[in-house]
């Protein structure tokens, strides 16, 4: 397939690129710099100058396109304002969404599982009650899964909170180590139970082509390799990396120690299943899990090479 990414030289995009160019699709990014288009060109893609602000140039680009994977999605710590990215980015999707319409190609479109039922498994079947967290964001995965009934063979990739792996510099991870660093502590709160899924990045890329290929039109799939990682565990091997003592903290203690945006989402029991994913798209996750990640090195800056 021809495929258009928006968001193609981010964390995540960057690496839906490099599989889909892998498997021998023809792949054109969305650039809205010189050095996303640099970077794009070394990667083997073509580039489509734009952004998704910009409706025109993503009508454009979808019209050119066999399909279009939509990965421009901004991590919790990098915006201060989620409803007015949510708006920019239901515009965005519904100007793509309305140049796919009737034609039946696929439309894969980027998600989240956080937050969703909290101390609750999420299935892929489970009903999204609004919340906070979830509420900016779900408009916009709505509006795509709806495209199913409009000739768009549409689907959702929802990730899990902890897309880890190298390259990985503004996620939760990197930001507990961050903390931790900073305090000379590796903390949970209370006995750490509460779980929190994760996928590899490289794993992840891996669900968005096979979405692309073949998922059924208004899928919801899960990008989860681990159900749910005790957070305990994560901030055992933090601390062991730092060498710093991993304690657990007060929920009072932990807002005051998390500050920004960890502290709401540190404590949360966050459980989520890809059972029907993986028997939907035979999707099978291959690379090291979240703790073993943690332990490889390269979040505290040691070399390896990506897997």
């Amino acid at each position: 397939m021809r495929v258009f990414v928006a968001g193609a030289t981010g964390y995540i995009g960057s690496a839906v690129v490099r599989e889909l160019l892998g498997a021998g699709h023809h792949v054109v990014g969305l650039a809205r710099s010189d050095s996303a288009a640099e970077a794009l060109t070394r990667s083997g893609a073509g580039v489509h100058r734009g952004d998704i602000a910009d409706v025109d140039s993503l009508r454009a680009g979808a019209a050119a396109a066999d399909g279009v994977v939509y990965a421009a999605n901004q991590h919790i710590s990098e915006t201060t304002d989620p409803a007015a990215r949510a708006k920019t980015e239901l515009a965005a999707v519904e100007a793509i969404g309305a140049e796919l319409a009737g034609t039946d190609r696929p439309f894969v479109v980027t998600s989240g599982i956080l937050g969703r039922t909290p101390g609750h498994l999420l299935t892929e079947e489970t009903p999204t009650v609004p919340t906070v967290v979830t509420a900016p964001r779900l408009q916009v995965e709505l509006s795509v899964l709806a495209l199913s009934g409009h000739g768009v063979r549409s689907s959702s990739v929802r990730l899990a909170p902890t897309v880890h792996g190298p390259g990985d510099a503004r996620g939760f991870v990197p930001a507990l180590i961050e903390v931790a660093r900073t305090t000379g502590v590796s903390a949970f709160v209370g006995d750490g139970s509460n779980r929190w899924p994760s996928v590899h990045r490289r794993d992840a890329a891996t669900l968005y082509r096979l979405a692309l290929e073949s998922a059924p039109a208004g899928t919801r799939l899960h990008a989860v390799a681990e159900e749910g990682v005790p957070f305990h565990e994560v901030a055992r091997a933090i601390g062991r990396r730092l060498q710093v003592p991993a304690l657990s903290l007060t929920p009072d203690e932990a807002s005051r120690h998390f500050a920004g945006f960890l502290a709401a989402f540190v404590p949360l029991d966050n459980p989520a299943s890809s059972a029907l994913t993986r028997q939907r798209t035979g999707w099978k996750p291959t690379h090291p899990g979240l703790v073993p990640d943690i332990e490889e090195g390269h979040y505290f800056g040691e070399f390896s090479a990506e897997r």
